[in-house]
């Protein structure tokens, strides 16, 4: 006997229903043959489950990556089998290394094809195993409800990611009986370890010792929902706290006790102090290479204590003297009410003085130049004043994106959305596509350099054709910039295939329709910000920039963070 809630339907209308089931109204994605049974049944459901065509699979899964970004929520993109399955892996790998919550749909051979090497055929399963929390290939419909409910559990549990789900193409023609039940668990896989008090009375009791403590926190605040916590403990202790890249706007920018940013480009104070340091208070950020420098001179002398929810990430690359396993946002509050206030004043001074001589040596000739080319510096502050600090800002990969993440200015949380540990060019056009759909209330502006933009410039017809109202800023340099930085200083000056020839961006972009200016002088640069962020429609602002300038500070690759330089 049938359950009231069973209905004998096929395979790929099994597939949209369990999308509905789980909420999605949104996904990203590219048609083909091999889930061509999954679209006809979407195009039945379209009332209910938007589909967004991207121009390229790439895009669909970094799109779906920035709607998670800026709504919370799980990520959708779907594709058919063979070069649509591979063209996802990019964003699949993306998405895994930053902890974004994804759910991949990809289309397959039939399955007495499997293994024949039939057209369009890949072991997707296979490819992306590397790069997925979990993948599952369905040969029989009757797997779908269970695979697919599994699906979304596992992506959003946890320390989220990305999971694919291959579906040959005679399982979603097949038809049985269906119903859904959301998972609640998954035998072996727990994903938030218990806190255990032990472990957070310890981390208490060396903090409250501590006569210089640092916190260095990453987006596990944001991806636990923590910022309140995080906030209320950074003000209760007193101690000065700074960011790795994904971290950035857990904290507004402008509160006193954000020191700013820790790594290759960072800020001169917060990694220089690291090492001089007693106890590094790390929340929710994995000790990258890039925070780190060189390992065998990180933090030394420091006591560590590392809150963290994946315990594979303890004392991974950096020993945790006192680990505190667990979700942050319970983790946090529990601390905060074992730890003492701190005064701290002349530690936080040393922090004021090297944000001085930084500003000295850095930033003022990157915000308030005085030579005759703009700045990549003087665009994100002008984006500042015209957004007041309330914008989601996109950035792609390069100098552009360390000069924004240096000095965007954020007063609330999930506004900073980049490619943090695969560092993907590409990613901020389409990203910025599925930012402003997670968002739609808020500003959201890609700022994007020249090579990075040409990566996915085909999505401006996705932008066309829907008409999502992101702002583009290419900074334009006519250079890979980034590698030309290191070309400059480690490869005396041989700029081997990194300048670039290149097209009128201005032309392009009002071929698909989208309003568009280039900003050559400082003159005009505010003006053009305001009349961009003025607009309630697509918006292109190409801004020539300096040609050779360089993103200071700077830890070169290997060195300690204590040799940063200024120049």
């Amino acid at each position: 006997m049938k359950d009231s809630k069973t209905m004998h339907i096929s395979g790929a209308e099994a597939v949209i229903r369990c999308l509905l089931a789980e909420g999605v109204d949104l996904l990203y994605g590219y048609p083909g043959g091999a889930i061509m049974p999954i679209y006809d049944e979407l195009y039945k459901f379209r009332n209910e489950l938007n589909h967004v065509l991207t121009r390229h699979e790439q895009g669909a899964t970094h799109a779906a990556q920035g709607f998670a970004r800026t709504s919370g929520k799980v990520g959708v993109a779907m594709a058919t089998s063979g070069p649509g399955a591979t063209n996802l892996v990019t964003g699949i790998a993306d998405a895994q290394i930053d902890s974004t919550p994804m759910v991949c749909i990809t289309g397959q051979v039939a399955s007495h094809l499997l293994g024949s090497d039939a057209f369009q055929e890949t072991d997707i399963i296979g490819i992306s195993t590397p790069v997925t929390k979990w993948n599952y290939q369905i040969t029989k419909a009757s797997e779908i409800p269970e695979i697919m409910a599994k699906a979304f559990y596992i992506a959003r549990s946890g320390r989220p990611g990305p999971v694919l789900i291959d579906i040959t193409k005679d399982a979603q023609f097949e038809l049985f009986d269906f119903a859904y039940e959301k998972c609640k668990g998954v035998r072996s896989y727990q994903p938030v370890p218990p806190m255990q008090i032990s472990q957070v009375e310890a981390a208490a009791e060396i903090i409250n010792k501590a006569q210089k403590p640092l916190i260095v926190w990453g987006q596990g605040v944001i991806l636990g929902e923590a910022e309140e916590e995080f906030k209320h403990f950074v003000e209760h202790t007193g101690i000065p706290a700074a960011w790795t890249i994904l971290g950035l706007s857990a904290l507004p920018t402008s509160h006193p006790l954000n020191m700013g940013m820790v790594g290759m480009h960072g800020n001169y104070g917060p990694n220089l102090l690291t090492n001089e340091c007693d106890v590094l208070i790390a929340i929710g950020m994995r000790f990258d290479d890039r925070v780190t420098g060189n390992l065998a001179t990180y933090a030394k002398q420091a006591q560590i204590v590392h809150l963290e929810i994946d315990p594979a990430e303890i004392s991974k690359n950096v020993h945790a003297d006192f680990p505190v396993l667990g979700d942050c946002k319970k983790s946090l509050a529990a601390l905060t009410s074992l730890v003492q206030p701190k005064e701290l004043t002349a530690w936080k001074a040393k922090f004021a003085e090297h944000m001085q001589t930084e500003m000295e040596a850095v930033i003022k000739k990157d915000t308030q130049p005085t030579k005759e080319g703009l700045t990549m510096g003087e665009a994100i502050v002008a984006i500042n004043k015209h957004t007041g600090g309330d914008a989601v800002i996109v950035t792609d990969v390069g100098q552009h994106q360390m000069i924004a993440c240096r000095y965007a200015e954020f007063i609330r949380s999930k506004s900073n959305v980049t490619s943090g540990g695969l560092g993907t060019m590409g990613f901020a056009l389409p990203a910025a596509i599925g930012a402003k759909m997670g968002a739609p209330d808020r500003h959201v502006v890609a700022v994007i350099g020249d090579g990075g933009y040409q990566m996915t410039i085909q999505e401006l017809g996705t932008i066309f054709q829907t008409g999502t109202a992101v702002k583009i800023v290419v900074l334009n340099n006519d250079y890979l910039g980034m590698v030309r930085q290191w070309q400059q200083l480690f490869f005396d000056k041989r700029y081997a295939s990194t300048e670039m020839t290149n097209p009128d961006f201005v032309t392009i972009a009002k071929g698909y329709h989208i309003e568009a200016k280039r900003v050559e002088k400082r003159e005009d640069l505010d003006a053009a910000v305001a009349e961009m962020i003025a607009s309630d429609k697509p918006y292109f602002l190409e801004v020539c920039v300096e040609k050779e300038d360089n993103v200071f500070p700077m830890i070169p690759t290997g060195a300690s963070v204590s040799d940063i330089r200024l120049q």
